[in-house]
């Protein structure tokens, strides 16, 4: 049990401390009740593909993009806004919209961490900082069977991997629908959008990226990927589970669902995939071709261990890299796309 949640903690940490280095802001003030947005739940649809990542394939309906407004906190440099969307049946799901004052209609960045973090993450003070110093947008949700979003009646026994295929599709149907909500507002830069995405986050973030050309660029750390490996030898899998996920049927399942099948090929301007070389969950054969399939090497940036990792972010901000690729004033100033050079810190 430890193993599923000790690296995501520690990254978790890390980056929290990160934040909270930044510019410091006042203590929200307590939350003011909003009217709530009006909003008709659509009708679910007779079934969801699960073997497609295509959103307009997935038989999901694709005019749900409304909204219920569950709080609204006004800070003096942003806005942070709860809400709640919904496009199935007994899985709402909670979107954390974090908006600077400035400009007028920043770029965004979705956040999808591990499916072992909650949301409730979001409502750290540090990402107002964060979203007014980089006068970028944050967008932060869960993956489904995470957070909130696990309730019954789904049985106890069942989790992320073991409704692998259900966790992915969905997930990476999830993040195409939250940026038609997005769009619809009209109060943000849908042609500057970045994802960032940490362990299964990262894994989704990937797909979601290879579905939707929206995303232009991609941060992912420690992804998750090369199922049969993984699956094979990954320190998040109960031993006494294994040799389930190891069969052929639900192996192919989720085969068309790979990371490294879709990194190849994607289109985004800017893509860094940061790898932390002791990390336990991923083992290192699957790192390996995770990193391999990356369209250029200096796209790949490996730590030796968490210490290395922190030593990095102690020298940089936790968002200036999605900051030089997303933000408009920085990429006019230097159109040329700038990804991470390839170390092994």
């Amino acid at each position: 049990m430890f193993s599923r949640f000790a690296a995501s903690a520690a990254l978790l940490a890390l980056a929290l401390s990160s934040l909270s280095a930044q510019t410091p802001v006042p203590s929200a003030p307590p939350a003011t009740p909003a009217a709530p947005m009006v909003y008709a739940p659509q009708p679910e649809p007779a079934s969801e593909d699960w073997t497609t990542l295509s959103l307009a394939k997935s038989g999901l309906p694709l005019d749900a993009t409304g909204g219920v407004l569950l709080s609204t906190v006004k800070q003096p440099d942003c806005t942070r806004e709860l809400l709640r969307l919904q496009w199935r049946t007994g899985d709402p799901i909670d979107l954390y919209v974090i908006r600077p004052h400035t400009p007028a209609k920043p770029p965004v960045t979705l956040y999808l961490y591990n499916y072992t973090v909650d949301s409730d993450i979001f409502r750290q003070d540090a990402w107002c900082a964060q979203a007014a110093h980089d006068q970028i947008a944050i967008a932060g949700f869960v993956s489904a069977l995470a957070g909130q979003r696990f309730h019954s009646p789904r049985p106890m026994k069942q989790w992320f991997v073991s409704e692998l295929q259900e966790a992915l599709s969905t997930s990476t149907h999830d993040v195409q629908m939250i940026l038609n909500y997005l769009d619809s507002r009209g109060d943000l830069d849908m042609k500057h959008v970045g994802m960032f995405g940490e362990g299964s986050g990262g894994s989704i973030a990937i797909l979601a990226a290879a579905a939707d050309t929206r995303i232009v660029a991609l941060d992912v750390i420690d992804p998750w990927g090369d199922w049969p490996d993984w699956l094979k030898d990954s320190k998040e899998i109960p031993e006494g589970e294994r040799a389930a996920y190891l069969k052929p049927e639900f192996l192919q399942k989720i085969a068309s669902l790979d990371p490294v099948t879709y990194l190849p090929h994607l289109t985004v301007t800017a893509l860094r995939v940061q790898q932390l070389m002791d990390d336990p969950v991923t083992p290192s054969i699957a790192k390996n071709k995770i990193a391999a399939a990356a369209p250029r090497e200096n796209e790949v940036t490996r730590y030796q261990d968490m210490g290395a990792y922190r030593k990095y972010r102690s020298a940089n901000e936790l968002s200036a890299w999605m900051r030089e690729q997303i933000h408009p004033i920085l990429l006019s100033s230097n159109p040329q796309s700038r990804p991470q050079q390839s170390e092994e810190q």
